[in-house]
């Protein structure tokens, strides 16, 4: 329902001087009070994570006018801090306004006195924290939506240290981009007046050269331990991995690569897969047609900005998607393996994952004497936890870092997922174990024989519009308030609630959560060691629910996944 507020709103945004296309955007919804209320509503919220939404005319859309105030309160917390001499690094992916927003956030910083270092062409979202830490920025900016739908665009923000901010510092920011008007007191330079003037760098090829030698600098094998003609199918959904992932590969010795022809080219649009996400099969199926084809030994896929990758393998005459989970099982083997092989294993080593990635991959951990350290859903976190090491010099102890949203990271170069890191990792380790006449399916099922078997899925549940939104709300409300005794027939043992800090058992006590922020995320644990997470999405109107179920036999393990999938189901959908 429109209010007097947004239609007071939607009157000003019709009054400006602004691009055509907006106008005509606005214009076409003069008789729509939905589709008003929804452009108008809020402001497009400011969190950890910058901001993500819908590309379009309005407050609750991405467009230059909300970038351009992003970018001025980030300017002023910045100015807040450090008077002079500050700079920002800027990256930007292949999506719909992309290079346009980058620009417009680079015209800001040079207004307000910020050296801007923007990359002079499309690149992954992990060389924009590489470039905060080799040019010694104060932060930086890229601009994307990673794997969202093609009318969707995002601004996230990074530190000085090269991780996305803080929860402390995405306050800071959102009040400093509060006290905004969003017409009147954002200061913009002219792109070329600025670059001309020496306020706009481009960021050189020097930068790009240094990174992917800090890729490769992670490998663990040498090229005779490798099946160096492991056949690659590798395809960047549109998005912006080409050149750094192929560059990468073909410098450490793996020219077998076949690029999917329809998918090789930047294009926002994503003409072949409406959701560019290599979690969805849909996303993988042209690639896994372009593998059969091919004759592929490995199916290679990063999301549009590159921080992500999915992967296919061959079994006979098919090709198996192996989820984020089984691939962080297999890469987090291969590198305690050959980190020991080598003498590289440090004292005390560690491994970080999200509280929402598989938890049997302890058990390894157990076996080869790896710490775990369990962050908040979001590789954020494992690079927040990563400079703490860095800052009490303990930086060495770091091997691996992996998130069920298909984030891997092995070194600590970058402070975020890195899709190009990954794609080198996960070819080294296929070529290891071809070498040794093993695939990583027999690879992965001698895991689950030695440490048993765990099925871990993810269910989202879509809500759209301010309605929806009131809606997930009151879904996470009623799992908070009433919470099941049990699911799936077995007994809930306990329930940590990290926007409470605090974990309740059953049988009434309490214990509080330590070391972590608070964060709207509810995790069931159930007998077995069986459990389910619920919470919002943090960057689309999506409810997730992650379960884990482990148990003896696979089968006996899926039909119990399937009964607490159909449980909750229920229960979110009435």
């Amino acid at each position: 329902m429109i209010t007097n507020h947004t239609e007071e709103l939607y009157r000003d945004w019709r009054s400006r001087p602004l691009p055509q296309y907006l106008q005509e955007e606005l214009t076409s919804i003069a008789e729509d009070p939905e589709g008003i209320s929804d452009r108008f509503y809020r402001d497009l919220a400011f969190g950890t994570g910058g901001l993500r939404g819908v590309i379009g005319a309005g407050t609750n859309r991405m467009n230059i006018y909300t970038v351009g105030k992003a970018s001025q309160g980030y300017a002023q917390y910045l100015l807040n801090k450090k008077r002079e001499n500050l700079s920002v690094a800027i990256a930007y992916d292949s999506r719909i306004k992309s290079e346009e927003f980058a620009r417009r956030a680079a015209e800001v910083f040079a207004a307000n006195g910020i050296r801007a270092y923007i990359y002079p062409e499309l690149m992954p979202t992990p060389a924009l924290s590489f470039a905060i830490r080799c040019l010694g920025c104060d932060g930086g900016v890229v601009i994307t939506a990673s794997h969202n739908p093609a009318k969707y665009n995002g601004y996230k923000v990074y530190g000085p240290d090269g991780c996305q901010i803080t929860t402390e510092a995405a306050r800071e920011i959102q009040s400093c981009i509060n006290a905004l008007d969003l017409f009147a007191d954002v200061k913009a330079a002219e792109f070329d007046g600025a670059v001309a003037d020496g306020r706009i760098s481009y960021i050189g090829g020097e930068v790009v050269d240094a990174y992917i030698a800090a890729v490769s600098g992670e490998r663990l094998c040498g090229d005779g331990e490798l099946d160096k003609h492991v056949s690659i199918t590798y395809t960047p959904l549109n998005g912006a991995g080409l050149k750094c992932v192929l560059r990468t590969l073909g410098e450490n010795g793996f020219s077998n690569i076949h690029v999917v022809p329809e998918q090789e080219k930047p294009d926002g649009n994503f003409p072949t897969c409406p959701y560019p996400n290599p979690e969805i099969r849909e996303a993988m199926e042209l690639g896994i047609q372009y593998a059969k084809k091919n004759g592929s030994d490995l199916l290679l896929a990063t999301d549009p900005d590159c921080d992500r990758v999915g992967i296919a393998v061959r079994d006979g005459e098919e090709y198996v998607l192996l989820s984020a989970n089984e691939v962080g099982l297999l890469l987090f083997e291969y590198i305690c393996e050959r980190r020991i092989a080598l003498g590289r294993m440090p004292e005390r080593p560690l491994l970080m994952k999200t509280i929402v990635t598989m938890d049997h991959v302890k058990a390894i951990a157990d076996h080869y004497h790896v710490q775990v350290i369990d962050v908040l859903t979001g590789f954020k976190f494992i690079g927040e936890q990563i400079s703490l090491l860095e800052q009490r010099g303990e930086l060495e102890r770091y091997i691996f870092g992996f998130e069920e949203s298909y984030g891997y990271l092995s070194g600590t170069f970058v402070r975020d997922k890195d899709g190009v890191n990954a794609s080198l990792l996960i070819c080294e380790m296929y070529a290891y174990y071809k070498a040794q006449g093993r695939g990583l399916l027999e690879v992965l099922n001698d895991l689950y024989d030695r440490y048993g078997y765990c099925l871990n899925t993810l269910y989202n549940f879509q809500f759209e519009g301010a309605a929806g939104f009131e809606k997930m709300q009151g879904i996470m409300d009623d799992f908070r308030q009433n919470s099941p005794a049990e699911a799936a027939g077995l007994r809930v043992v306990s329930v940590e609630d990290y926007q409470a800090q605090e974990k309740r058992f059953a049988d009434g006590r309490r214990e509080p959560i330590q070391g972590l922020p608070k964060s709207n995320v509810l995790k069931f644990w159930l007998e077995g060691g069986c459990s389910f997470v619920v919470r919002p999405s943090g960057t689309e109107p999506k409810l997730k629910i992650y379960l884990s179920v482990s148990g003896d036999g696979r089968e006996h393990v899926r039909a119990l996944e399937n009964r607490l999938a159909e449980e909750l189901r229920k229960r979110i959908e009435g």
